[in-house]
């Protein structure tokens, strides 16, 4: 199975940073690397396992000889470059939403559904930040005891709209602590739409834009990515996705309804506490539950304050927190090149 040449685009951003930072402990097998961006990053400087890499300019011939190359750079790049990429025989593990819904592509969390890996075309798209968390921690839950709703809010962290953002969150911050009366705005919550308003000390009801039944982009993309990777489109989900002045670490109140009577919350625990990928932390009492600043730099998904619907008797109301940069983004995308390794899944270049 040998070696690979692992290439990353948009290596100098928030998840690209974080790639690298994987793939130095990774298990994946790299007999070299290349760190790829804009022109304008091009000829800086990169640290991988000791050595000092130049940045390399993106271009169609930069993925000449690479075996799996793992994007990162915004959608309009991956939908420059991804094809011509596989064209060259290389494997595309894309951390954008521009091939997510396309139907011959896998979506893929290692946790859920490794299998989807083997009917790969060459791209295999990475879900968001906010599904990746969410599937992680109810797939165990289905496979027990079969799910038929969803509801989701999502309390997510300024990080998962990048770098700009998380400076434009600190210049507010500063200004309003100085008690400056005009704070600046120029990216939130949506760089693409016409109003902008401070994050700092402040919530966002909207991630993207508005779109059909004045739900946003990302809240349909936890709709449709959940049905894609589950695989059912008669289960219900919905979700409302909230901006809050948190620099790492999203947290999401998910409620679910499962199709099985008389389920306790402890059993839905047991389940939880042996998963892969899950750390459970659920002890009210002594008022251990999940955190955004506990899950920075961690891999897995947490969850806690497992408790019964008081309503409905097949009910169930967790609290899911993970580190965005890293299992929603990064670490998912490396998972899915090791996976690929170990299901020999990899077109390697001779």
């Amino acid at each position: 199975m040998g070696k690979y040449s692992v290439a990353i685009v948009g290596a100098t951003g928030a998840v690209g940073t974080k790639m690298k930072e994987m793939l130095e402990n990774s298990s994946l097998p790299i007999e070299s690397i290349k760190f790829l961006a804009s022109k304008r990053s091009a000829g800086k400087e990169i640290s991988f396992k000791g050595v000092t890499y130049l940045i390399e300019e993106l271009v169609n011939d930069s993925f000449e000889g690479v075996d799996i190359a793992l994007f990162s750079a915004g959608g309009s790049i991956s939908k420059q470059y991804a094809n011509e990429a596989v064209r060259r025989g290389c494997v595309v593990i894309d951390n954008t939403s521009a091939f997510r819904m396309e139907k011959d592509i896998p979506l893929v969390v290692p946790e859920v559904n490794s299998e989807a890996l083997k009917n790969h075309q060459g791209i295999i798209a990475n879900p968001n930040c906010s599904t990746i968390q969410m599937m992680v921690a109810l797939e165990p839950i289905r496979q027990a005891y079969g799910l038929d709703r969803i509801i989701v809010s999502t309390y997510q962290a300024v990080s998962g709209a990048g770098m700009s953002a998380i400076n434009e969150l600190k210049t507010q911050t500063s200004q309003m602590l100085a008690g400056e009366t005009k704070v600046e705005a120029n990216i939130l919550p949506c760089s693409g739409d016409e109003k902008h308003y401070p994050l700092a000390f402040n919530a966002l009801p909207q991630i993207d834009v508005f779109s059909e039944d004045d739900y946003t982009n990302e809240e349909w993309k936890m709709v449709n990515e959940t049905k894609k990777i589950m695989e059912d489109d008669t289960i219900k989900v919905s979700a409302t996705c909230v901006r809050i002045p948190v620099m790492t670490g999203h947290s999401e109140s998910v409620y679910i309804e499962i199709k099985t009577d008389q389920v306790t919350p402890d059993d839905i625990k047991n389940i939880l506490s042996q998963s892969e990928g899950i750390i459970l932390e659920d002890e009210p009492k002594e008022q251990i539950y999940p955190q955004a600043l506990t899950s920075v730099d961690k891999k897995e998904v947490f969850v806690g304050r497992v408790r019964r619907d008081l309503d409905v008797t097949t009910g169930f109301h967790l609290w899911v927190v993970s580190d965005n940069l890293l299992k929603g983004a990064a670490w998912n995308s490396v998972q899915i090149a090791e996976r690929l390794h170990a299901m020999s899944l990899v077109r390697v270049n001779n």
